[in-house]
C-alpha cells in the first residue's frame, strides 16, 4: 500500500504542491480583506483549469 501512495505522489506532487500554493495565496489575501481572498482564488482556479488544459500531462 505504501507503493501505491508513493507513487501517486510522485504523478502528482507537483499539482498537489500547485493547488496548496494556491489555497495559501487565496487565504492570506482574504486575511486581509475577504473579496480579494475570494477574487485571488477564483482567478488561481481559472488559471489552474487553463494549465491543466494547455498542459495535458501524461494520462495513464
Amino acid at each position: 500500500m505504501e507503493k501505491k501512495w508513493k507513487k501517486a505522489l510522485r504523478r502528482r506532487g507537483a499539482e498537489l504542491a500547485l493547488v496548496a500554493g494556491a489555497a495559501a495565496v487565496a487565504a492570506g489575501a482574504g486575511l486581509i480583506y475577504l473579496p480579494a481572498g475570494l477574487i485571488a482564488g477564483g482567478l488561481l482556479v481559472i488559471a489552474g483549469a487553463v494549465l491543466s488544459i494547455l498542459g495535458g500531462g501524461e494520462e495513464g
